[in-house]
């Protein structure tokens, strides 16, 4: 470690996606680890980006983003979510999610002011609240089911709490809350004054009778929102960091003063082929979900068959599988066995637990190619109960 380094920086360490597809390339193992398709993205989209790269539309982009997107972004809300948004003054397109987050949290959070995070967590939630000076509180969402804990929830507020960062729907576990959950999230937010940053980046990927609902437009949760959200994920090109984040004039115009100054603005031909991909509307992404539902069906089945306990999530791309009744108690050890072993990748879910919490679960990822889970499958069939392998 250098000397130089900042003391904010001595605690964070490599993150596990890069640590597990740095191992999966090593060992030449399917990568169902990281979240990425390994499949094109949609030829349109790419044409699109091509078009405007020609029509030499590569210059910077205004800091909140090109107006076709944000007037695309607000098309799709007022499509999905029946809310009109002011295109000048509540939409910032970012570079990915992942800067959104870290835009929101600085905008929003002093130091020493706490931010409950629910776990397990994606895993650039606390690194966000401790950049920012704040103090994370963890409230863990408890398996099998993973249902809100209310109780839990209303204890972990205190007069120092400043935010809620909310995740739906929620990677790793692939949970779409409630609107009943929500409710109760979004009355104590407005009890005790508290901003919510709301990750939304798979909000078009949930399945079967799961319905997707935006925090922010219920009661009183407007003006003390901020949504984040993804082209990448939709769309297949998640290499483009294609994000944006949508909330009341205020709060967009606090987060637009910390984007100016991380990143200024994300590539203008990549926005305006993002224009063309949200525009292509309710056909796309049933064509879309299909696909996934298909994949989820196919992974879920491997899994189950390769003595895994296993439900098909609600939304994303994960499924969470339970592999204590292989003789697996440390996911990480079994993460590994499986990726040099096996030679299929996944992700240790103990990582997005701020202890390092055991679950008993693995997490895998499904936007893959049929052949690719396939081909995962048929390794995973090899699988064989052994005797227990205890944590340490």
């Amino acid at each position: 470690m250098t000397p130089f380094m900042a003391d904010r920086l001595k605690h964070f360490g490599t993150s596990i996606f890069t640590e597990m597809t740095a191992l999966a390339a090593q060992h030449k193992a399917i990568n169902l680890a990281q979240g990425f398709p390994d499949f094109a993205g949609p030829a349109f989209i790419k044409d699109a980006a091509c078009a405007a790269i020609h029509a030499d539309l590569n210059q910077y982009a205004p800091s909140q983003g090109v107006r076709p997107l944000r007037e695309a972004v607000a098309r799709s809300w007022a499509r999905h979510h029946s809310h009109e948004l002011d295109v000048e003054l509540e939409i910032t397109i970012t570079s990915g999610a992942t800067e959104a987050l870290l835009a929101a949290v600085l905008a929003v959070v002093n130091p020493g002011d706490e931010v409950i995070i629910f776990e397990p967590y994606y895993d650039a939630y606390p690194p966000d609240v401790l950049m920012a000076g704040g103090v994370p509180r963890y409230v863990r969402l408890p398996e099998p089911d993973w249902a809100l804990p209310v109780e839990a929830l209303r204890a972990a507020i205190t007069p120092q709490t400043r935010a809620i960062l909310l995740n739906t729907p929620h990677n790793p576990i692939g949970k779409v809350w409630s609107q009943a959950e929500l409710l109760l999230v979004a009355n104590l937010a407005i009890e005790h004054n508290l901003v919510v940053i709301s990750d939304e980046v798979y909000e078009r990927l949930i399945f079967d009778a799961a319905v997707h609902l935006p925090i922010a437009t219920l009661p009183g949760m407007w003006e003390r929102t901020i949504t984040i959200s993804s082209t990448g994920k939709t769309f297949s090109l998640t290499g483009w960091k294609i994000g944006y984040a949508v909330a009341a004039a205020p709060l967009s115009e606090a987060l637009q003063r910390v984007h100016q100054f991380m990143t200024f603005a994300s590539a203008t031909p990549l926005q305006m082929a993002m224009v063309t991909a949200l525009d292509a509307g309710e056909a796309y992404e049933r064509q879309l979900i299909a696909f996934y539902a298909a994949r989820r069906a196919e992974l879920v089945e491997a899994l189950s068959r390769a003595g895994f306990g296993v439900a098909a999530p609600a939304g994303t791309y994960f499924v969470m599988a339970d592999g204590r009744a292989l003789g697996w108690n440390d996911d990480v050890a079994f993460c590994r066995y499986l990726t040099t072993t096996l030679g299929v990748a996944a992700i240790p879910p103990s990582a997005f637990y701020h202890d390092g919490y055991q679950s008993g679960m693995i997490r895998f990822c499904f936007a893959k190619k049929p052949e690719t889970i396939a081909a995962a499958a048929s390794k995973l069939a090899l699988l064989v109960p052994t005797d227990t392998h205890d944590v340490g």
